[in-house]
């Protein structure tokens, strides 16, 4: 009985004790567990079911990701400058119709004001003014030519 318990415990003895995995062989090992391999095809099963997202093809197609995402956001800046430029443009526009009208109306008054009946009816009225309305017609002086 003793020969038999020695077996036994040689047997025991002569296998390599297994020591614990670390913490880092661990966390490996899990991360690792879950993902299925990716494969080539991809169906739409596998699309809608979410295993595009695996951790494996995040990987491998992270800069594809990042050069999206800086193309969304050079696309959203692109549209609200765009937007505050059409506010401008609108606005400049509402301005420059203002200053049509603005320049009408200044057009119209002056060309009232310095009507030859208006300037008459100014002179008459205004006792401080030297003009007078002429008796006669205008002539023209000729100077001959040397």
């Amino acid at each position: 009985m003793m020969e038999e318990t020695k077996k036994v415990e040689d047997i025991v003895d002569d296998k390599p004790k297994e020591e614990a995995p670390t913490l880092k062989e661990v966390l490996i090992e899990q991360a690792t567990e879950d993902e299925a391999p990716a494969s080539s095809k991809f169906t739409l099963r596998k699309v809608l079911g979410g295993d595009i997202l695996s951790t494996q093809t995040i990987r491998n197609q992270i800069w594809v990701i990042l050069l999206i995402a800086f193309f969304l956001i050079i696309y959203i800046a692109n549209r609200y400058s765009i937007q505050k430029d059409l506010l401008e443009i609108d606005r400049l526009n509402t301005e420059l119709q203002d200053a049509k009208y603005k320049a009408l109306s200044s057009s119209s008054k002056l060309t009232e004001i310095s009507r030859e009946s208006h300037v008459l009816d100014m002179l008459k009225n205004n006792k401080d003014s030297v003009l007078k309305i002429p008796n006669q017609p205008p002539y023209i002086i000729n100077i001959p030519e040397k």
